[in-house]
């Protein structure tokens, strides 16, 4: 048996609103453990919505709606569910009542348009709905399928889902597995080499382990489905143990982790502190680093640097090197790095310097040209070049510039602070 999540709303088509509604059912579904292979979004259309139920009908036994079921004319979905399923549509005094009260006491006139919301499909229970006027249903229009309609307000839907779903569908069965998963995440590799490296475990049976890329970010999903969430861990503790030392330093994390987390606790455990020196990213690693709650422990500011002029008065670039080798170049992402460890006194001083685009680019300086450096303590000082290519537009090339910086620092925590040298991925 399968659920199939169908959001029905012209404007989720449109792109104006996320459709936060699947996910959070996605999720949900799988902590019952009930499979779930496909997800639909259909626009406020009658024609198309009986396309959809014809065609979900028929691959799932759990179908699942979001949206369209307010007072105005185009919310069909409860009435159009109705109509193809050649039930008529009755109306609820008790579901009457309840939104008439409900208009009441909020000091609102309910319109004639409103009783439309007390229409429930012949056969089909009410699904209560405490904060909004828009009922549910769980209707079984035929053996073997179920039917829960809900609004789409995603406040109203998911208590609805918790207090009359989810207590129905475990009296079904339901919960006693569930699909748990752990989200390991890697910087530095792309997709398709991970993929490669660790091919042999992409087909196994239980776990799964899936591969996924997003901003330069790279993803493996190792989801077990048990009894229970601690024996699914144990199905995967395994794994996933594997699979980092296969990635090696290429792995940073999992789950909640990101790359500012995960250097924000190295530096505070080592009982060190970082600064950061801005170009093209014009503050972009320092707002990365200020999202973490208590990065104040060891973040202590930053320099946007984007004019010369800063890069020489604040941050002591040489304007001699700035001449002749350009501010896109090693030896001045060295000496902003440098530059700004020595003047916020930190142990770590980290720069970005670059070439975003889409304009700026030379034959010999590209767009996507970005440069890193990095100062530590006891003198040491080193940079890295990059080219992250036009094709990534230019708030992906920022995006990514911060997260390797950081990606770097992290690095040269993990072999500076362990005393070990971790052999490195390619």
């Amino acid at each position: 048996m399968s659920a199939e999540i169908i959001c029905v709303g012209t404007e989720l088509l449109l792109g104006d609103i996320i459709n936060s509604n699947a996910q959070y059912l996605a999720q949900q579904l799988a902590q019952l453990g009930i499979p779930h292979y496909y997800q639909t979004v259909v626009g406020d259309n009658p024609t198309r919505l009986k396309q959809v139920i014809e065609i979900a009908s028929q691959r799932a036994q759990i179908l699942i709606f979001t949206g369209g079921l307010g007072p105005t004319p185009d919310d069909l979905t409860c009435e159009t569910i109705s109509d193809f399923f050649g039930a008529p549509l009755v109306e609820r005094p008790d579901v009457l009542e309840d939104i008439t009260r409900k208009y009441i006491q909020r000091g609102r006139v309910m319109t004639p348009s409103n009783r439309k919301q007390a229409l429930i499909p012949q056969g089909a229970e009410v699904l209560p709905n405490p904060t909004g006027t828009a009922p549910g249903i769980i209707w079984h229009p035929r053996p073997g399928l179920t039917i829960f309609t809900f609004p789409g307000v995603p406040s109203e839907m998911y208590r609805m889902w918790e207090e009359t779903a989810v207590p129905l569908l475990k009296s079904q069965g339901w919960g006693k597995e569930i699909i748990y998963s752990r989200m390991l995440k890697f910087w530095g590799i792309a997709e398709s080499a991970l993929a490669e490296k660790v091919a042999a475990y992409l087909n196994l049976p239980n776990p799964t382990v899936a591969p996924y890329s997003s901003r330069g970010e790279v993803k493996l999903r190792v989801s077990a489905k048990a009894t229970s969430q601690e024996h699914a861990q144990d199905l995967i503790a395994p794994i996933e143990k594997q699979i980092k030392e296969i990635a090696g330093l290429n792995y940073y994390g999992a789950d909640n982790d990101t790359l500012a987390s995960v250097v924000g606790e190295l530096l505070r455990a080592a009982g060190q502190t970082l600064s950061v020196a801005e170009s093209c990213t014009g503050g972009g690693l320092g707002q990365i680093l200020t999202e973490i709650s208590g990065s104040s422990d060891y973040f202590w500011g930053g320099v946007i640097s984007y004019d010369n002029s800063v890069k020489v008065n604040l941050l002591g670039v040489n304007s001699e090197d700035l001449a002749k080798y350009g501010a896109v170049s090693s030896v001045v992402a060295e000496q902003m790095a440098v530059g700004v460890r020595s003047r916020l006194l930190t142990t770590w001083g980290l720069s970005i310097t670059g070439i975003a685009g889409p304009t700026g680019g030379t034959e010999t300086k590209p767009v996507g040209l970005v440069y890193i450096g990095l100062a530590g303590p006891n003198g040491e000082v080193k940079s890295f070049e990059y080219g992250f290519g036009t094709a990534r537009g230019r708030s992906l090339i920022r995006h990514v510039s911060a997260c390797t910086a950081l990606d770097n620092l992290r690095r040269n925590l993990l072999k500076k602070n362990s005393g070990v040298r971790i052999q490195e991925s390619e």
